[in-house]
This record gives C-alpha cells, sequence and structure tokens, in this order.
C-alpha cells in the first residue's frame, strides 16, 4: 500500500512539472497529471534501463526518472491531440 502512494505522490509531482515543462493542449488537473506522471515513471524507467542507467535508491532519483518520463509521453500526447482542441 505505500508503494502505491509513493508512485502516486511522484506521478503527481512528475505530472506537474512535466506540464510545465512541455505545456500545450493536453488536460490538467491533479488526476491528468498522476495518470501522465505514473506512465511517465513506467516509460522513464524502461528508457533507463535501455540506455544501461541504474536509478539509484531513493526519491529524487525516481522523481528524475518519472519527470523524464512524464515530458516523453506529454510530447506523445501532444503530437497526438488535435489542433482545434482549446485548452
Amino acid at each position: 500500500m505505500t508503494d502505491l502512494i509513493y508512485w502516486i505522490i511522484i506521478g503527481f509531482i512528475a505530472g506537474a512539472l512535466s506540464g510545465a515543462v512541455v505545456g500545450g493542449r493536453t488536460a490538467r488537473g491533479c488526476l491528468p497529471n498522476v495518470v501522465v506522471g505514473v506512465l511517465g515513471a513506467i516509460v522513464g524507467g524502461w528508457l533507463a534501463a535501455q540506455l544501461g542507467f541504474e536509478r539509484g535508491p531513493g526519491f529524487i532519483a525516481a522523481t528524475i526518472v518519472a519527470v523524464i518520463g512524464a515530458i516523453v509521453v506529454r510530447v506523445i500526447l501532444e503530437a497526438l491531440s488535435p489542433n482545434d482542441r482549446r485548452r
């Protein structure tokens, strides 16, 4: 149970930071930020493993990996979202 809370907190932070970095038309708010952040943590972890990086222990390392992954996820969402969508 504590791992789930841990990933939700990291997901929210990563989603919010990726929204600030990327901006654009993708959905904002608590739930979309958590979803993008958790997906970003998965993508970031996979990318780090593919590039041969070992994630260090701790909150900061997990957050950095999650933010990088969330930025990738948000850029992909921006590319797939229709151009006429309003904020």
